[in-house]
Parts: C-alpha cells; sequence; structure tokens
C-alpha cells in the first residue's frame, strides 16, 4: 500500500466535496438528529452535522461511497466541529472523542472498501479539524481589544482531544482547514504534534486556509505569505485554500501560494460565490472549467471542493485530469527558501 505521501509525488489527487451540503439534501429533522440515543437531550440538536456519525452513521458512509464512486482520491471525515469549543454549543463536549473515533472508522471503511474494489486506485482518509468558533488573535468585544474568548492553551487541549481520537481512528492525515486565524492553527499543531507522540504514531499534517476578502489576508489580517511562513515549521504534506470563494475569484491567491511553497499545494473552493439566498449555484460543469485552469498552470497537487460542491463536481474534477493527464505536467514543489523568514501580519524577510 502507497502512502499518501508518494501518491502525491505521482499525481494530482482529488479531494471531496462538501459535507455539509450533502447532509442538507437529506432534510433532517430534529428527531433525525437525536437519534434513539439522544431522543431526550436538553438542547436542540439540528444542525449539530459531527453528532450524525453517532446518530445516522450509514447516512455519513453513504455520503463517502457517493465521493469515492465520483472519483475522490481523498475523503474527509465528519468532524469540522467535533472538538469540546464547537461542542459546547450543544453541551456534547463529553462525547467528543466518540464522535471523532466513530467518523473515522466510517470514512476509513469507506476508503477501504473501495480501495478493495480497484487497489490501482487507492483511497484515503484525513481527519477534519475545523477552526473552532473562537479566535486567539480577535477579540469578541470591539470595546475591549485585549479580551479573549479563549486560551491557548485550552484551543492545544481540545485539538488535541480531537486528533488523538482521529489517529486512533486510523486516519492518514490530519487536515487543519478553513484556517482564519494562524495562531489557531498553531495550537493545532502542537496539539496534533503532542497526540502523535502519545500515540507513538506519526501521521502527515495539513493545512488549508480561507482568505476572508479581495485583500487576499485572512480573517486575522495575515497575508498568503506570512500565514506560509508561520506554519512551515511543520514541515506539513500541503499548504492550500478553501472555502473564500469561487474557483475563479480563488486564482490570484492561489498562484502567489503556489509560487512560493515548498509542500504539495491544495484548494478545495466553494461552488461560486453565494446567491442572495446564501446558495452556491454553480453547476459542476462551470466549476470545472475554472478548475481546469488550476492544472492547466500546475497550481495545485490536490483539488476538491467546499461550500456547495457535490459528488457530480468532483466527478467532474476527475474527468477533467482524466483528459488532460498526459498533456499536462503535474506541479512541482519550490525549493525552499535559504533565507530567514519571519512573519506577523506580513513577513519580514532577511537575506543571506
Amino acid at each position: 500500500m502507497t502512502t499518501l505521501r508518494k501518491a502525491l509525488n505521482n499525481r494530482i489527487l482529488v479531494l471531496d466535496g462538501a459535507m455539509g451540503t450533502m447532509i442538507q439534501r437529506q432534510n433532517l429533522t430534529e428527531n433525525d438528529y437525536r437519534g434513539e440515543r439522544f431522543a431526550a437531550w436538553h438542547t436542540e440538536l439540528k444542525g449539530n452535522n459531527d453528532l450524525l456519525s453517532l446518530t445516522q452513521p450509514e447516512i455519513i458512509y453513504n455520503i463517502h461511497c457517493q465521493y469515492l464512486t465520483a472519483g475522490a482520491d481523498i475523503i474527509e471525515t465528519n468532524t469540522f466541529n467535533a472538538q469540546r469549543i464547537s461542542m459546547a454549543d450543544y453541551e456534547m463536549g463529553d462525547f467528543v472523542r466518540e464522535i471523532n473515533l466513530a467518523a473515522a472508522k466510517i470514512a476509513r471503511r469507506a476508503a477501504d472498501k473501495f480501495t478493495a474494489q480497484n487497489p490501482e486506485k487507492q483511497r484515503f482518509v484525513v481527519g477534519s479539524m475545523g477552526p473552532t468558533n473562537k479566535s486567539l488573535s480577535l477579540s469578541p468585544d470591539a470595546a475591549n481589544p485585549a479580551l479573549r474568548a479563549i486560551t491557548f492553551d485550552e484551543l492545544v487541549s481540545a485539538y488535541q482531544e480531537q486528533a488523538l481520537a482521529l489517529i486512533d481512528g486510523g486516519v492518514d492525515a490530519l487536515l487543519i482547514e478553513t484556517i482564519f486565524d494562524t495562531l489557531n492553527a498553531k495550537a493545532a499543531i502542537i496539539a496534533v504534534q503532542n497526540a502523535m507522540n502519545q500515540e507513538n504514531k506519526k501521521v502527515e499534517i495539513m493545512f488549508s486556509a480561507t482568505v476572508a476578502d479581495v485583500s487576499g489576508r485572512l480573517l486575522a489580517g495575515q497575508t498568503i505569505e506570512a500565514f506560509l511562513a508561520s506554519i512551515s515549521h511543520a514541515e506539513p504534506l500541503s499548504v492550500g485554500l478553501n472555502c473564500s470563494f469561487g474557483a475563479k475569484e480563488m486564482m490570484p491567491f492561489l498562484q502567489e501560494l503556489s509560487s512560493k511553497s515548498p509542500f504539495f499545494v491544495s484548494a478545495y473552493p466553494n461552488a461560486g460565490l453565494p446567491n442572495q439566498l446564501g446558495q452556491y449555484d454553480q453547476t459542476p460543469e462551470i466549476m470545472a472549467l475554472q478548475v481546469k485552469d488550476y492544472i492547466e498552470n500546475q497550481l495545485v497537487n490536490i483539488i476538491g471542493g467546499c461550500c456547495g460542491t457535490t459528488p457530480e463536481h468532483i466527478a467532474a474534477f476527475q474527468n477533467i485530469l482524466k483528459q488532460r493527464e498526459k498533456t499536462i505536467d503535474k506541479r512541482q514543489t519550490k525549493e525552499k527558501s535559504k533565507d530567514l523568514i519571519l512573519s506577523g501580519l506580513e513577513i519580514l524577510k532577511i537575506c543571506k
């Protein structure tokens, strides 16, 4: 069996699309979210998508299978908000380990089934670790800029609990994603490293940031290049961008990241920009044409979809790759800079 890193050395891999979009298609009720086990739970549970790995595991398994059938090489666990900080909204912090473990095993079962069916196309599982609903860099109160809703150590602890369960569940990598605050990501790095040491098992680390607006900065104010410098010490498998915009609007920011990254580069944009109702209207055919520009310009090593994308989008991306695989060279990682690069909101480069 090959590793995720070896697979990326050989070809562009396709990541799955939006889990939330597919769950919304199910039109689940409050009772569906609760299941039998949590029928008498004291808070509303509808919207707690991560809990479905416990209460509706076959729905999550079938969503994974739909993306694998569409051609996804990599699927994400249904754990974007599955840490104590976000689960506090539902007062379900004590179920964090169980949720992550179940979600990882569901995804692993689906991926291994498809690998067994076609061993030449191995499928991989990455553990999704979202940004939480707190920020270490930004105050929740405009009148008190020094205020923080959480401490660094609290965030490390929450991420570490999640990472341990995902590793125990058999993921190939941990994806710290939709990063809007790099300090949160740094807490996740420490947590993941602690978890790997505790389990005496190494898995790959992947990062994906989200750009706040056309300025090309994260919500906390950091530039893409400064973000790259801030997390490079973790020696990740990949660094990329997700959510933010549609594929066309993400292009200039992806070009900047790809031109500087000594790591593999991922991109999984939204299906266009949301309409007035908050829906994503971009068809698989239109989005695939925009993604083709990523491939032809050798910008990415991993391509997938975020908000609004479906198995139909992923199948369209896979078709583009099949059409172009013999005519387009894959992206090569850049040589690591020998200069000293420090980062705050922007970089400070001290040339040798």
